[in-house]
């Protein structure tokens, strides 16, 4: 079993850091994210304010960018998780069903995946919420909605490969169906090919949802979301530079991070790219 290098050490404490900082907002945010407060309006970084100091500066409305930022990371980890949950349960459902029965299923299944996969994602998310309307669970849906075919076509291609192994037709001949064949059998021997995927798709839904939440049809205001403090931010890029700093540096890392931690993972599970390594 290979160690962890020191270099992908550091990119778990990052992604250790940002998990801790999305569940623990409330008790590390060192100001009410929502308290406005127009004297302290676009204060800098290390500004003094009654005792405290605003590490991070403040926004146009007074509010304390550390402690939004830190609400924010809960939001944009939130979509993602939620998301790629999503993706996964219906790519793979539809990906094992079609591997498993063929047919006209297989053929079903994998046109629509080609017609999905023929519109830009990005373009299909935005069309789909300026129809639908903005909103949390909203978003969670139409991010979901329109990343299953990545997993669908792992899975299908996966699930052909396992059903052909002889314990499986084994199975199938002792009276097994295809239901607990799936479950018990395929989907334990697919889902590590599926959790990369999951993984790599997961730094993309991040950036989905900080572009959505900029436009202004992602998190809407004003509730804290990466994306919504760098759009408001942008008005004041001259005057206020750490409006969009912070939160893009912040964004930038976490995406980074979690591809990094993606390579590393197919690395793992893939014994072609372990036996490169």
């Amino acid at each position: 079993m290979r160690r962890v290098s020191p270099g992908m050490a550091v990119i778990l404490l990052l992604l250790a850091g940002f998990v801790l900082a999305a569940v623990a907002a409330d008790f590390l945010a060192p100001f009410d994210p929502l308290r406005q407060s127009l004297l302290l309006r676009l204060r800098p970084p290390g500004a003094l304010v009654g005792g405290h100091t605003l590490w991070l500066g403040s926004d146009d409305l007074g509010r304390d960018l550390l402690s939004r930022i830190l609400f924010g990371a809960r939001a944009s980890l939130a979509v993602a998780v939620l998301s790629v949950s999503v993706s996964l349960l219906v790519g793979g459902v539809l990906g094992m069903l079609a591997g498993w029965f063929g047919g006209w299923t297989a053929i079903l299944v994998m046109r629509l995946v080609d017609a999905m996969l023929s519109i830009p994602a990005i373009l299909l998310a935005v069309l789909t919420v300026a129809v639908l309307g903005p909103g949390f669970f909203k978003l969670v849906l139409v991010l979901g909605l329109t990343r299953w075919p990545r997993y669908t076509r792992v899975a299908y291609a996966q699930t052909l490969q396992v059903a052909s192994l002889p314990y499986i037709r084994a199975a199938e001949m002792a009276g097994c169906g295809p239901a607990r064949l799936l479950r018990r059998h395929i989907l334990p021997n697919i889902a590590g090919p599926l959790m990369v995927v999951a993984t790599s798709e997961f730094g993309l839904m991040i950036l989905f949802e900080a572009g959505l939440s900029f436009l202004g049809l992602g998190i809407q205001p004003p509730t804290p979301s990466w994306g919504s403090i760098m759009s408001a931010g942008r008005q004041y890029v001259e005057r206020a530079w750490w409006l969009t700093v912070f939160p893009g540096a912040c964004l930038f890392v976490l995406v980074l991070c979690v591809n990094v931690f993606g390579d590393w993972l197919r690395d793992r599970v893939d014994p072609r790219a372990r036996g490169r390594g």
